[in-house]
């Protein structure tokens, strides 16, 4: 992530933090105006010049959106298209990401991270469902009818919403990667870090307990766990949060071992 990207990203939560009350149809609008754009080259170079001042990109989106989205997702695309990215794609992960925010904030009393999580485990244990709603043949709108039949009435409007837009628009990335990143981003909105957990067997809450205290002192923040069992890690545990991994299973031990003896 280049350093205009990362101050680009800083402008926009500051933005979001000066929107007030979240609403979901913020959310929403802001997600189906980023679908528009990831599909329209000529808009997305024109919100990404930076040439152009902020006054004209507002004019831009008035001209696009206007009448189609609120007032408060069109004051949070212009203040991410006003911004300086490293790249247009960076701008749409940008924009994509401050939808996913505004969702988070307005569904506070609801676990979205944990359901993303959930769904990525149900999505990864079954080949079709994943080819489903990731394969590149498939338009969007059936996917997304998809997930409202899987996900309808099952888990919160934001997740619903936020698993819909991804499908749509996956541009180039895996369903699980994707599940994977909103849910984290919606843990960070929050105030929480992500720890994906995985053992060989379910881990007791004792040690969860010992394993959160450990991990929050080294983080600095809240944890918050998406366990995985998986008994091809034989024993120990593998722990990631973000880029950073902890692999103390015996299965990591063991494939060292024979690398090892294999010269």
């Amino acid at each position: 992530m280049g350093s205009a990207t990362t101050q680009a990203l800083a402008a926009t939560r500051t933005a979001l933090g000066a929107l007030g009350p979240a609403e979901l149809s913020v959310a929403s609008e802001l997600l189906a105006a980023v679908r528009v754009i990831g599909a329209t080259p000529q808009l997305r170079t024109a919100l990404t010049d930076n040439e152009a001042d902020a006054a004209q990109k507002r004019a831009l989106v008035e001209s696009v959106f206007g009448g189609k989205i609120s007032a408060g997702a069109a004051s949070l695309l212009v203040s991410a298209a006003s911004s300086r990215w490293s790249s247009a794609a960076d701008f749409l992960a940008g924009a994509e990401e401050l939808g996913i925010r505004v969702a988070a904030r307005a569904s506070s009393d609801a676990e979205v991270d944990a359901e993303l999580f959930a769904f990525d485990r149900t999505v990864a244990g079954d080949s079709e469902l994943e080819l489903a709603l990731g394969s590149k043949l498939g338009g969007p709108e059936p996917k997304a009818a998809l997930v409202d039949r899987l996900l309808g009435g099952k888990a919160s409007p934001a997740t619903v919403a936020i698993v819909r837009h991804l499908v749509q628009q996956p541009r180039g990335r895996r369903i699980g990667e994707m599940l994977r990143g909103a849910a984290s981003v919606v843990a960070d909105e929050r105030g929480f870090e992500v720890a994906t957990v995985t053992t060989a067997v379910p881990l007791t809450a004792e040690q969860l307990a010992r394993l959160e205290r450990g991990l929050a002192a080294q983080a600095g923040r809240a944890i918050r766990f998406d366990t995985i069992v998986d008994p091809a890690v034989v024993g120990g545990v593998r722990v990631q949060i973000g880029d950073e991994v902890i692999d103390g299973s015996v299965a990591s031990r063991l494939n060292e071992l024979r690398q090892k003896l294999a010269g």
